[in-house]
């Protein structure tokens, strides 16, 4: 007999069932022709420009969206940390770039036991000499080379080196240790903001280029073509540009690690990507929103609010609040009138959101709303699956998710 108090695991569904009839919402939903188109538009993008694409794998923990990234071109994966990455490796990857510092003896631990494959090939940033001498007391105990890479930052910003001089100093820490190899320079632009935003990537990219090829003229690289790399989901272009400007992509292994672009979103990249459009006229369409979480209407208690069976354990919050787009009926075709664009999210609980509900906008309990998201990176650790979906809504693949 089945346990009474069984569970369907949140976000589980069975290919062939359809969202308008079939799955327990809410659901967390992925568009096929939205995320192939995506998935070849940055590929296209990245190649044409030079560079090769280790997406952030961090964005989805979808070891299927990690596969289809691979098979479309990608260099390696990005990933965030010792555990990720071994999520990632028993996905099948096998080139990983973690745009982090590998920090105590249990994740040094993990990474050792996966460079046990020869086979993997794993990259992990440097920005102390501190952490320098404890990289290289643990793998040399264990007869093992690690690949490290320098993270040059900003003042104010995360990690990272926070002047050329300290980048200097620490190339020569590194070749102090014989089980590290010093094999790129690494940044991340994300974290310069303002209205001088663009001249200050800008110039943040160039003093990258330059530290690299000083390094390189020192013969601090362990190996010829060291990478250099840099760019988060909104200013690939420019990172792009200032690799090629500086000739970059002849001596170096340029790699570019958007990661958000895989489903993109209905907020803070969809503005981004406005931009890059904006600075790049060459470019035709671009990224579409693949990402949607679809939740009932529960209750209608005063007039020109519904309380939607969704919240913050649900979708990303932090980067806006979600987005309602299209009312949904079961056994009915969405109509023009469907548009549901004009309501508006005010808040979030838990496992409610509440929602204005426009002039001539009529509702019903049980009615079924898609919300577009902004921040795709916390909308995809709330699931542990998502549906993929074609244009008529049958799931065709449960995709299972890693955080």
């Amino acid at each position: 007999m089945p346990l009474i108090n069984a569970q369907v695991p949140k976000g589980a569904t069975t290919p062939g069932d359809n969202l308008l009839r079939d799955v327990s919402l809410p659901a967390l939903v992925m568009h096929r022709a939205a995320l192939e188109h995506n998935i070849r538009w940055m590929q296209d993008f990245v190649t044409r420009s030079g560079a090769v694409l280790a997406p952030h794998g961090k964005t989805s923990m979808a070891p299927a969206l990690f596969r289809r990234q691979l098979e479309q071109g990608a260099w390696g994966l990005t990933l965030a940390s010792a555990v990720q990455t071994r999520a990632a490796y028993a996905g099948g990857v096998r080139r990983v770039l973690m745009a982090n510092q590998l920090v105590g003896r249990p994740n040094m631990a993990l990474i050792a036991e996966l460079q046990n494959d020869p086979a993997f090939e794993f990259y992990c940033l440097v920005d102390h000499p501190e952490n320098i001498v404890a990289l290289g007391e643990f793998f040399a105990e264990r007869g093992q080379h690690l690949n490290v890479m320098i993270e040059y930052g900003v003042v104010g910003g995360r990690c990272g080196c926070r002047s050329e001089q300290e980048v200097l100093a620490l190339a020569a820490a590194i070749k102090a240790q014989p089980a590290l190899a010093l094999t790129g320079i690494e940044g991340y632009e994300g974290v310069i903001h303002g209205e001088q935003a663009v001249s200050g990537i800008r110039d943040f990219a160039a003093s990258l280029v330059r530290l690299a090829l000083q390094l390189q003229q020192d013969g601090a690289f362990a190996q010829d073509k060291p990478i250099i790399t840099a760019s988060g989901s909104a200013w690939y272009d420019l990172i792009a540009e200032a690799f090629a400007a500086e000739a970059a992509s002849g001596r170096f292994l340029s790699v570019l690690r958007p990661g958000s672009y895989v489903v993109h979103d209905h907020g803070i990249y969809k503005d981004a990507q406005c931009c890059v459009l904006d600075r790049r006229s060459d470019l035709q369409e671009g990224l579409r929103p693949a990402l949607e979480v679809w939740a009932h209407v529960q209750s209608l208690p005063e007039p020109g609010l519904a309380i939607i069976a969704l919240g913050k354990r649900d979708v990303a919050y932090d980067a806006g609040l979600p987005k309602p787009l299209i009312r949904y009926r079961e056994g009915v075709v969405p109509a023009e009138g469907d548009d549901i664009s004009e309501c508006r999210v005010t808040a979030v609980m838990d496992q409610h959101a509440f929602m204005s509900i426009a002039p001539g906008v009529q509702l019903r309990i049980g009615d079924i709303i898609s919300f577009g998201t902004s921040h795709p990176c916390l909308t995809f650790d709330k699931w542990r699956s998502g549906c993929l979906v074609d244009e008529q809504f049958n799931v065709l693949e449960s995709i299972e998710i890693q955080f």
